[in-house]
């Protein structure tokens, strides 16, 4: 492989873990192209959490020190009865999640983080970024990849040793990935999230002003569905993400859904709820899609980050959080063995895998206790009540303290 090659980095998707990625190769060296589908960088979704394993990256990335003007500390993080809007439990952020955590826990709007890894990806030299660029075919070979991308009518070709498959649940690099399985998809789980982001002097906010805490990320929790509320844009507006269960929507990211199932959730939750989820919409509903993790991640020279190869429920609230992580260790691996890049992806893998694994889990935990109901919520609750702050804290220690371990192989 010619010394050029070996330094050239492919990446399908400038989302955040296309960016993340481009950011981590390019700090440790490499040249890197990034090809992005859509013809402009618009974040999907509407508010996103960023848990202290995530924002540690995102510092040594310089990234950090950009988002933090739009961005929001939450206090803590306080889980309600949506019927009777009792507090069951508080786990300390703040100041505490950086003292204990040593990193931030922020809360924001997606369009804020997508911005501020435009904007350190635009000053270093090693990285180009082209829109509108969908990346079709690529061919693999002792010396690494070629992939071919169509801009404007135009086929264009990018030389490297890696491709980095960064381009979502509908990544179209997971099928070149698995080709022995032909295409492998994404599936439904079954799950909807119903999404709407409020202005907080309007009537919706001052009405989760009155229920919530408008400086904590706060849960109702329901037997029916769940419903996360947040302030994002400095405190300006508040995100609300609700969580039923419903029916397939749409081949992509949002769809028109029935009001009335988000309506039909809400029997028996308090009235000034149903009355903030009135107030809210219309609400947007965005099927939840889920990737099977255990297909491959790597295959050759490509590789899979991020919901390309591990989409999951957002119950943990880490999606985000796995995607940079995911780059960054993957660029770290690579850095290291140079000379292996075929068996650094393996064992890359096979280190992610567990990590990913156990945060998946911790997501399907979060949604039985969440939606819990007779027996099983009142053992919730009680637990709860037993169970310090201090506690519930530590139970996260192994999530929020997690940090890149330096691999050496023998």
């Amino acid at each position: 492989m010619n010394d050029t090659r070996s330094r050239q980095i492919v990446i399908a998707g400038a989302g955040v873990a296309g960016l993340t990625a481009a950011l981590a190769f390019a700090e440790r060296g490499y040249s890197v192209r990034v090809f992005e589908q859509a013809q402009r960088l618009e974040a999907a979704g509407a508010g996103i959490q960023l848990s202290p394993n995530a924002t540690r990256i995102l510092r040594q990335l310089g990234v950090l020190d950009r988002l933090l003007p739009a961005a929001v500390r939450p206090e803590a993080v306080v889980l309600k009865d949506a019927a009777t809007l009792r507090e069951l439990a508080r786990v300390p952020l703040g100041q505490a999640a950086e003292t204990r955590w040593q990193a931030p826990y922020l809360v924001a709007h997606r369009a804020d983080l997508q911005s501020a890894l435009t904007a350190r990806a635009a000053e270093i030299p090693d990285i180009h970024l082209t829109t509108g660029a969908r990346i079709g075919d690529v061919d693999t070979g002792p010396h690494g990849i070629t992939a071919t991308a169509e801009i404007g009518g135009k086929i264009v070709e990018a030389e490297g040793f890696l491709l980095v498959g960064a381009d979502g649940v509908w990544s179209s690099v997971r099928a070149l990935v698995d080709s022995a399985k032909g295409s492998p998809r994404n599936h439904f789980s079954g799950e909807l999230a119903w999404r709407a982001t409020v202005a907080a002097g309007s009537a919706a906010g001052r009405s989760f002003a009155a229920i919530g805490a408008r400086d904590c990320v706060t849960t109702f929790l329901h037997p029916g569905f769940h419903m996360v509320a947040y302030p994002v844009s400095k405190g300006a507006a508040f995100n609300l993400a609700a969580f039923t269960r419903g029916d397939r929507i749409a081949e992509g990211w949002s769809g028109n859904a029935d009001a009335g199932i988000l309506s039909s959730a809400l029997r028996g939750t308090a009235a000034e709820l149903a009355r903030l989820v009135e107030q809210a919409g219309p609400w947007t509903a965005w099927p939840i899609h889920t990737v099977d993790s255990k297909q491959p991640w790597t295959t050759g020279n490509m590789a899979l980050i991020g919901d390309a190869a591990h989409a999951m429920t957002p119950f943990a609230a880490q999606g985000a959080a796995m995607a940079i992580e995911d780059a960054v260790t993957l660029a770290d691996i690579i850095a290291d063995f140079p000379a292996e890049p075929l068996a650094a992806l393996a064992v890359w893998e096979q280190s992610r895998r567990p990590r990913v694994a156990q945060v998946a889990r911790r997501g399907a935990v979060n949604r039985l206790a969440w939606h819990a109901s007779g027996p099983v919520a009142i053992a919730r609750n009680v637990f709860l009540k037993v169970r310090s702050s201090e506690k519930l804290a530590a139970d996260l220690d192994w999530l929020y303290g997690w940090q890149a371990q330096k691999i050496i192989r023998r």
